[in-house]
């Protein structure tokens, strides 16, 4: 299943991680283990804020994938389905209209 990953890290926390210049290490094994279709990186409710987007094959992975977030960045996640444009046609199809 196609979901959008929401993390929005501990300021404190990312401060930490870009001093002791752990960031980039901490960030590039996170997505490896992840494997996104798309990661962007922003600001939201006044925190440093990753989107990404993933095939979470299994719920059994979310430990995997969310721990890191929360353990090295402090992040609050949140997890939520979504479709992209194939997606909802094929949803939409079915409604049987």
């Amino acid at each position: 299943m196609r979901v959008l990953l929401r993390a929005e890290m501990d300021t404190e926390k990312a401060n930490e991680n870009i001093r002791s210049g752990s960031m980039q290490k901490t960030m590039e094994s996170a997505l490896e283990a992840i494997n996104p279709e798309a990661a962007y990186f922003t600001t939201q409710n006044g925190c440093r804020t990753a989107y990404i987007v993933f095939d979470l094959e299994d719920p059994s992975q979310m430990p995997k994938i969310a721990e890191p977030f929360f353990m090295e960045l402090g992040a609050k996640i949140y997890v939520t389905p979504v479709m992209d444009r194939d997606d909802l046609r094929k949803g939409l199809a079915a409604l049987g209209r």
